[in-house]
C-alpha cells in the first residue's frame, strides 16, 4: 500500500538537482556542459583539510563523537568567531552538525509546533520552506525585491507577523541573490522578533565569500539569535556534510536531545578534517580562492548585462548572479531547459526560489573558471543572436 504522509504533497522536488541530473546525462553522452547551476565551489577541498582527514582515518579516529561534535572542534569554531569577528561565542553554545541542512533540521524540530508559521524571504533557498513543512510548520513568504536589496525589512516582517508566527529566517549573504544585511539591519530584525516573543534565525553559510566587505555575524547582535554556518562554501567541503549552529543558551539541552536521537553525531573523519580548516595555511588558500571568485563575478556580471539580462540585486557575496531574464524570455524555466539542451550551459530557473516572479528570473553560479565563463557567454551570445 502506498500511503505517504500528507506533508509530502507540499514538498516539491529540488528542481535544480533534476536539471543537474539532466546536465550530467548529456555530459555522459559526450556533450560539453558548462555547469553554472549548482551552488558548489569548483575548487577541491584544501590540502591541509584533506590530509588531516587521511591522518585521522589512518590513526583510527573513526568512532562516534559526542552529539554536538568534538570538543576541540567546537572550541576551534569559538576561537574563529573571536579572531574573525571579535565576538565571544562560548564553545558550549556551538553544535557541530551534519551540514547546515542538519543544523536547520535540528533548529526547526526544536522550535516548530504543528501549524506554526515561519517567515522566509522570497526568493530564497527552497529547502528552507520544505524543512519547515517537514516539521509540520507553515512557511510564509515575504516578497522581497530590488527596493530592499532582496532582503526583508522590519516593516515587512511586522506586517507579515500573525498570531501563528513563531519566527523569522533570513540569509546573509543570501541565495540566490548574494545580497547582504548590515549589522544595524540584522539588529533591527532581531528587535522585531523580540518584541513579538518570536525566534530569529540567520543563515550565514556564505560567510567568507564576500567581496567588498566582510559580512557581520548575527552573533554580535544578541545571544538569543540562532546562527547557522557550514564548512561547505568558504571552506569548500560540500561533500563532507559538516556545519555548525550557534544555539541560544536555554535551548542547548533540547537540541542536544534531538541530535542524539536523530543523527547520533556528525561524521567523525570530517570533524577531524575540519580542525585543519582554521589553520593559517588553509585560510591563505581560501582567501586566494575568494579573490578568484570576485574576479569571476566582475567578469560575468557585465557580460550577462550586455546580453540583455538585468542584475537587480547587488551581488555582494556567495557566488551567484540572480538575473531578470524577462526581456529575453517569458518563462525562465523553459529558457533554462532550452539553454541546457541547445547550448550546453546549465543555469537555475527562478522556479526553485519561490513564488515571487520566478518566471522572470534565472540564476547563474560563477563556480567555474573565467575561461569557461567566457565560453558560456559566447554560447549565450550565439543563442540570443547578439
Amino acid at each position: 500500500m502506498y500511503r505517504p504522509a500528507a506533508r509530502l504533497t507540499d514538498i516539491e522536488p529540488f528542481h535544480v538537482v533534476e536539471l543537474f541530473t539532466r546536465a550530467h546525462q548529456l555530459q555522459a553522452e559526450g556533450r560539453d556542459i558548462i555547469h553554472m547551476e549548482v551552488g558548489e565551489p569548483d575548487f577541491p577541498t584544501p590540502e591541509p583539510i584533506a590530509h588531516a582527514a587521511m591522518a585521522a582515518i589512518a590513526s583510527g579516529k573513526t568512532m562516534y563523537t559526542q552529539a554536538f561534535g568534538l570538543p576541540e572542534l567546537r572550541q576551534a569554531i569559538s576561537d574563529f568567531y573571536r579572531q574573525r569577528y571579535g565576538v565571544d561565542v562560548p564553545a558550549r553554545r556551538i553544535a557541530v552538525t551534519n551540514g547546515a541542512s542538519g543544523a536547520l533540521n535540528l533548529a526547526f524540530a526544536c522550535l516548530t509546533n504543528p501549524g506554526d508559521e515561519w517567515l522566509l524571504a522570497d526568493p530564497g533557498y527552497p529547502c528552507n520552506r520544505h524543512i519547515v513543512r517537514t516539521y509540520e510548520g507553515r512557511p510564509q513568504a515575504i516578497a522581497v525585491g530590488p527596493q530592499s536589496n532582496f532582503q526583508p525589512t522590519p516593516a515587512q516582517v511586522g506586517a507579515a507577523w500573525s498570531e501563528k508566527t513563531t519566527g523569522l529566517l533570513v540569509a546573509s549573504p543570501a541565495n540566490p541573490t548574494g545580497t547582504l544585511l548590515t549589522l544595524p539591519e540584522i539588529a533591527a530584525l532581531a528587535e522585531v522578533c523580540r518584541a513579538r516573543k518570536g525566534h530569529f534565525m540567520v543563515d550565514e553559510i556564505y560567510h567568507g565569500l564576500t567581496y567588498e566587505t566582510d559580512a557581520p555575524t548575527a552573533c554580535t547582535a544578541g545571544d538569543d539569535i540562532w546562527v547557522i554556518n557550514s564548512f561547505s562554501k568558504y571552506f569548500q567541503m560540500t561533500g563532507w556534510r559538516l556545519g555548525w549552529m550557534v544555539i541560544p543558551e536555554p535551548y542547548l539541552r533540547d537540541v542536544e536531545k534531538l541530535a542524539q536521537n536523530l543523527v547520533l553525531c556528525p561524521s567523525t573523519p570530517a570533524q577531524h578534517a575540519a580542525l585543519a580548516a582554521f589553520r593559517p595555511e588553509t585560510i591563505a588558500i581560501l582567501e586566494e580562492r575568494r579573490a578568484e571568485f570576485r574576479r569571476r563575478r566582475d567578469f560575468l556580471a557585465p557580460a550577462l548585462e550586455a546580453l540583455g539580462f538585468r542584475i537587480t540585486a547587488r551581488p555582494e557575496g556567495a557566488f551567484y548572479l540572480y538575473c531578470d531574464s524577462s526581456a529575453l524570455a517569458a518563462d525562465s524555466f523553459a529558457l533554462a531547459r532550452d539553454l541546457l539542451e541547445k547550448t550546453g550551459v546549465a543555469a537555475t530557473p527562478g522556479l526553485d526560489f519561490g513564488a515571487n516572479a520566478p518566471e522572470k528570473h534565472i540564476r547563474f553560479a560563477y563556480t567555474t573558471g573565467v575561461d569557461r565563463l567566457a565560453e558560456a557567454v559566447e554560447r549565450l551570445r550565439r543563442y540570443f543572436g547578439r
